[in-house]
């Protein structure tokens, strides 16, 4: 996480994701995607982020990337010259472009998404939610808990290996015990939400304020001019991909 972005609002986090990503998903050309993740990527060492650190974030994408682009190179639109054809499979010009742009477009999609999202305050998150964008107060706590409880997801894989380890399970295949590792951490999430919402409930948080009574907040939250900066500088990283690519020709809308 840039060293800056405790210093702003996390809504201004969460727009920003989505002021860089939103233009990405609108065409499939390779050069607005690279960009987009050169610029992501110096803008993270800039802002403070190391090579190891931002190594450790990311390299799980470099597994996921692989996946997408080769079922887009397999089964992508024929175009151009065809290189390979068996059955439904065909590798052409047009499907090899396609699976670039794909693998490219993914690194550049969650990048940003994942930087900005790690270490966010979830108690300042819902008092933005609460207090700039008037949600509703059981939405809000809701998106509370969740981010609190996704920290947790980490501690609950370590335990569940311990104990399944201490009980002689952990010596099956990587592939199932993966599975079997996280049907485990799906049933826990989904007990655990269930106590949640009921401790949550007994303790008033589901209860509708009454006629003219308004709510006080601890903590007030607000947009400071750092916010301000900060969007105004991912909306022209944002615009910057897409310019350049419609400059030179490369961009392709999506679908078409």
């Amino acid at each position: 996480m840039p060293s800056g972005a405790p210093r702003i609002n996390p809504l201004t986090r969460i727009i920003i994701m989505l002021l860089v990503t939103t233009p990405l998903l609108f065409s499939l050309d390779w050069v607005s995607a690279s960009i987009s993740l050169a610029i992501t990527i110096v803008v993270a060492l800039v802002g403070g982020v190391g090579l190891k650190t931002l190594a450790a974030t990311l390299w799980p994408l470099l597994l996921i990337a692989p996946l997408s682009g080769i079922s887009m190179l397999l089964y992508g639109a024929e175009g151009g010259e065809v290189y390979f054809e068996f059955w439904l499979m065909t590798i052409s010009d047009n499907s090899i472009e396609l699976a670039i742009a794909i693998m490219i477009r993914i690194l550049a999609v969650a990048s940003p998404v994942i930087l900005l999202a790690r270490n966010i305050d979830p108690t300042r998150l819902g008092d933005s939610l609460a207090q700039i964008l008037h949600f509703p107060d059981r939405f809000v706590i809701g998106s509370v808990a969740g981010v609190r409880m996704t920290g947790l997801f980490k501690d609950d894989w370590v335990a569940m290996n311990r104990a399944r380890r201490a009980r002689g399970l952990g010596d099956r295949g990587k592939i199932a015990h993966f599975f079997t590792m996280a049907f485990g951490l799906l049933v826990l999430a989904l007990r655990r939400g269930g106590k949640l919402a009921t401790a949550m409930e007994a303790r008033g948080f589901g209860r509708q304020p009454l006629y003219g009574e308004r709510r006080t907040w601890a903590r007030p939250a607000t947009l400071r001019a750092a916010d301000w900066r900060a969007l105004g500088i991912a909306l022209v990283c944002a615009a910057i991909p897409v310019v350049v690519a419609v400059l030179v020709g490369s961009w392709r809308w999506f679908g078409l």
